[in-house]
């Protein structure tokens, strides 16, 4: 399979970014997205080109680092999947195309198609835990909790911050992945104790590192390599009701 490749480049967070044009021959449809950048790099790097900088790590759709803008859509046109679970067999040989980082004010590029991800850190560092001290394991059954409730925490810990949700809306919006955290402690009783501080300092952190309001329209959920539903944003709003009223 051939392609034309339309990759953004660009030197730091206050260059100015444009897209550069490659072409990649004789890639298997087997091929991974990465695994074909590697194949362009290697090219790059033959013809003394600087090769395209770009994040990844386990290549197992379990960080979330492979965080590509693939024609329009967080994680390429596949559907509950990362960029590294991507295969190039979704795309048709000859196909153009375009990749870029994730756009958002409070992702700023660092490098070509890497960009600072901290905001999410910093959010989670804000309440996104439990205070709880360190010691043995207790035992799974010490504390009942319902299946439905335990269901829904897990749902919501399938969660890996890549922040598709953001690139994905129209205002740049981190509920989904902020709500997901909430939800998931605010379904088990361990996370109850600190509720009201939590999902107020969350909130605050979020709206201070600049991201975008909710407005609804469910394009994070669409793009979500993890399938987080949007149900954890009503959760997420009446976490915050009840922590003021």
């Amino acid at each position: 399979m051939d392609f034309t490749l339309k990759v953004w480049r660009q030197e730091g967070p206050k260059a100015k970014g444009r897209f550069e044009t490659y072409k990649v021959t004789n890639i298997s449809p087997d091929c991974s997205f990465l695994e074909m950048l590697d194949i362009l790099n290697e090219s790059l790097v033959a013809q003394g080109v600087e090769p395209v900088c770009f994040d990844h790590d386990c290549r197992e759709g379990i960080c979330g680092m492979c965080s590509l803008y693939i024609n329009g859509h967080p994680h390429g046109p596949d559907s509950q999947v990362t960029t590294c679970q991507l295969h190039m067999r979704k795309f048709k040989s000859g196909e153009t195309i375009y990749i870029e980082p994730w756009r958002s004010a409070a992702f700023p590029v660092i490098k070509d198609l890497v960009v600072d991800r901290q905001a999410f850190d910093k959010i989670i560092q804000a309440g996104g835990f439990i205070s709880a001290t360190t010691g043995g394991v207790p035992d799974g059954n010490a504390i009942p909790i319902p299946k439905k409730d335990a269901d829904t925490a897990m749902d919501a810990a399938a969660c890996i911050g890549c922040g598709a949700c953001v690139a994905a809306c129209k205002n740049a919006s981190a509920m989904l992945f902020v709500s997901a955290k909430v939800s998931h402690l605010a379904h088990l009783p361990q996370g109850r104790l600190e509720a009201a501080e939590r999902v107020k300092k969350m909130i605050a952190k979020m709206d201070e590192l600049g991201f975008g309001n909710c407005t609804n329209t469910g394009a994070c959920e669409a793009e979500c390599p993890k399938g987080i539903k949007i149900l954890h944003i009503a959760k997420l709003n009446r976490e915050f009701m009840k922590a003021h009223f």
